[in-house]
């Protein structure tokens, strides 16, 4: 490094890049020993995991989102809001799309950023695998003006079916609701989606019945959560189930249409609303630049210290990160992987200005765990000393998953401030509706 302070660049405000964003921030930014900036093309930031609760209106973003600007400022960098198109590894250079609101207004032309050291954090997107009608048909859950979409949808039809019945009493109006991927996001959204039906009937939509809502998830393997051990997948399917959700499994999607799915059988599904949760990738772009080693889902291959390979000052982390352990396996793109390189890729980096030894990655697995709203959770727990799992399930299992968010927020926030969050949603609980209506 040279004498001027080194330009320390981060793409995506997701879990990993806004953590990684606050702790150089604090060893780094504040102490004036580098520029930190962090750049992603929201100006909030919203745990992705909680995306289906968005969508349900369970939580409400205004409350929950972390606005980057304002973060930035306490902690140590600086925020820069563009969409990342474009990199020059041999300049050191990235690109910026140009910025427009949402009448087409011209707000930021197209900029270049010059860098020293590069992390990419840019997350990961649904993979559709090509099949027809999904991208005009079906909703995403990628990001959450995608989960806001879905969720004034929701209330839209649910409007209309409650409407329905009280003036036309024996009307057979009901919201179907077809999801698919059995993955973590579909199960996790099916109960969701149970949840909320029940607590709508406290607001005005007394007219609403169980048998008005009607929800299909539709996987194409043989059993749901294929990441997940067997016993997780059948606590889940089990649970569904008891709720009301139809379960389909050994069921592939050949196209989408406007009345519903079409499966590989020509069985139509038909639905009100289609989601698509059915795998991910890497944003396409990525593959375009033509700089990476990638696997088949776009993911950038690194080395053992989290660099892209052929690339001594380009980090990764995150779900666009592929790494591979001695094992063989590749570490799962999961938030608790992002908590961990986010962790190390500060320390690397930090040695990286101090011209010290990089310390490589390891991969520890803490287990698993899947939220069936306020129902139940399952999932397994890794033992540190033994590497054996435990099963857990219920209540339990349910703190432990709530516990998970709160680890993010004290990665970001610090332990008094995530303690003065936890303490505002139990006040605001009770001046406020348990569900977003607007």
């Amino acid at each position: 490094m040279n004498n001027q302070l080194p330009n320390i660049v981060i793409v995506g405000g997701g879990a990993g890049g806004l953590e990684l964003a606050t702790k150089l921030g604090h060893q780094l930014g504040k102490r004036k020993r580098a520029h930190i900036t962090l750049i992603d093309k929201n100006r909030t930031h919203i745990w992705k995991p909680l995306l289906h609760e968005i969508a349900t209106g369970s939580l409400d973003p205004s409350i929950d989102g972390v606005s980057y600007c304002a973060h930035a400022a306490k902690h140590g960098f600086n925020f820069v809001l563009g969409e990342f198109i474009g990199l020059d590894p041999h300049k050191k250079q990235l690109n910026l799309k140009a910025q427009t609101d949402e009448s087409g207004i011209a707000l930021l032309p197209d900029q270049t950023l010059n860098y020293d050291i590069l992390t990419l954090s840019i997350g990961s997107i649904s993979n559709d695998f090509n099949t027809p009608g999904v991208s005009q048909h079906c909703f995403f859950l990628d990001s959450q003006k995608q989960a806001e979409r879905f969720q004034n949808s929701l209330l839209n039809n649910f409007t209309r079916v409650n409407q329905s019945a009280h003036n036309l009493p024996n009307s057979q109006n009901n919201v179907s609701i077809a999801i698919v991927g059995g993955g973590a996001t579909g199960v996790e959204l099916s109960a969701e989606l149970v949840h909320v039906s029940s607590l709508l009937k406290h607001y005005g939509f007394n007219a609403l019945n169980d048998t008005q809502l009607t929800i299909h998830l539709i996987e194409a393997g043989e059993r749901l959560l294929p990441a997940l051990p067997n016993r997780i997948a059948q606590a889940a399917k089990t649970e569904l189930e008891q709720l009301g959700v139809t379960v389909k499994l050994n069921t592939k999607i050949i196209r989408a249409t406007e009345f519903g799915f079409i499966t590989h059988d020509n069985e139509l599904i038909e639905a009100d609303l289609m989601l698509w949760a059915a795998g991910v990738k890497v944003a396409d772009y990525i593959a375009a630049l033509n700089l990476f080693k990638l696997n088949r889902q776009n993911q950038i291959e690194v080395d053992s210290y989290l660099r892209a390979v052929n690339y001594s000052d380009i980090f990764v982390l995150g779900d666009a990160c592929c790494f591979t352990e001695e094992s063989g396996s590749q570490v799962p793109p999961r938030a608790q992987a992002a908590h961990q390189m986010a962790s190390m890729t500060a320390k690397n980096i930090k040695a990286l200005i101090e011209q010290q030894n990089l310390a490589p990655f390891i991969y520890k697995d803490h287990g698993s765990l899947v939220n069936l709203s306020r129902f139940s959770a399952v999932g397994n727990l890794m033992g540190n000393l033994t590497k054996n799992s435990l099963f857990v399930e219920g209540k339990l299992a349910r703190i432990m998953y709530i516990s998970l968010y709160r680890m993010h927020q004290n990665a970001i926030h610090g332990p008094f401030k995530t303690i003065a969050l936890w303490l505002a949603e139990k006040l605001m609980r009770i001046v406020r509706p348990k569900l977003k209506l607007h």
